[in-house]
């Protein structure tokens, strides 16, 4: 009897199924219980933009980020880098959203422009975004492609079809998937986005005498963003983008933190500043000169966004 129990007690201890009550999942500690909107920007030239005017009230370390606590515009907030690309942007998201009562979350920063009628320094603030390098490698057919169960929903750019992605969420339990190309931004929000965007005072020169743009910057609200973990600077790439997504913008961050929020039914918003072309441009690539401004222009849109956020939630 006493080799049984001990047999039984390692199996217990050994399974990773367990007789634990801790087995089914590890709960995440809450850091602070303040309902709090999650400001996210890929990088620190960005974010800077935004914790210059916050009223810090703590920081804390989440998977070796820092993560900054206190009031932004009237709103409380948590704000964060999330990093570049994708797989970061992702991670950052879930990691706060887990440890952070969140009532919306909130993207700035810059992005490469697609649509030819935008220019450098512009504001965009997509209806959708989707994550257009998901894709099928065709095999090769003779003179065509052969794609075998792939969707064809949009036009190749060569061997590689675009692919709409799995979700699983909270609002379908159970491991129920869905097949979902665009990502929606909430519909509120934008409302509240295309406000700001005809009360936000856009900056049309960059810092250190380094050039002022040829035109004045406006605010786009509505349309479509796309996202992947590629860089872009090639203007034939960029052409068929266009085409096929419609796509005002593209970058490397928001379409997964849109993919993040929609699978845990939280409102979601982006605000994206042209910094460079995305290769459509004469010349060298312009973000290097001009994503400071840009950064400042997302932001003060962002900003603007905010104070409107919070003068409704009185």
């Amino acid at each position: 009897m006493f080799r049984t129990i001990v047999h039984l007690a390692l199996l217990c201890a050994l399974s990773l199924a367990g007789c634990s009550p801790r087995a089914a999942a590890r709960q995440t500690e809450r850091l602070d219980e303040t309902p709090r909107v999650l400001m996210l920007s890929a990088f620190d030239q960005e974010m800077k933009n935004l914790l210059k005017e916050t009223d810090v009230s703590a920081r804390y370390t989440v998977n070796g980020r820092t993560v900054t606590v206190g009031r932004l515009a009237g709103v409380d907030v948590v704000l964060a880098e999330s990093g570049v690309s994708m797989v970061n942007a992702a991670m950052t998201a879930q990691a706060l959203l887990d440890r952070f009562p969140t009532r919306a979350i909130v993207f700035s920063g810059i992005a490469g422009g697609v649509n030819p009628e935008l220019h450098i320094g512009d504001v965009i603030i997509p209806a959708q975004w989707g994550e257009y390098q998901e894709s099928h490698f065709a095999r090769q057919a003779g003179d065509g492609w052969d794609t075998g169960f792939a969707s064809k929903e949009f036009a190749n750019y060569g061997m590689i079809f675009p692919q709409p992605v799995e979700v699983v969420s909270t609002v379908q339990p159970g491991d129920r998937s869905e097949s979902r190309f665009w990502f929606p931004v909430d519909e509120s929000l934008l409302e509240l986005a295309r406000q700001a965007g005809q009360q936000a005072a856009l900056e049309r020169c960059a810092l250190l005498n380094a050039g002022c743009l040829a035109q004045q910057p406006k605010v786009v609200t509505g349309g479509h963003g796309v996202s992947g973990p590629a860089f872009v600077d090639n203007a034939e790439y960029r052409l068929w983008a266009w085409q096929t997504f419609q796509a005002d913008a593209l970058d490397m961050e928001t379409a997964a933190v849109a993919h993040v929020a929609y699978a845990n039914g939280v409102p979601f918003i982006a605000f994206r500043s042209l910094s460079d072309l995305a290769g459509g441009g004469e010349g060298q690539n312009e973000l290097p000169v001009f994503f400071a401004l840009a950064a400042r222009n997302a932001a003060r849109v962002t900003t603007t966004f905010l104070s409107l956020y919070a003068a409704q939630a009185k």
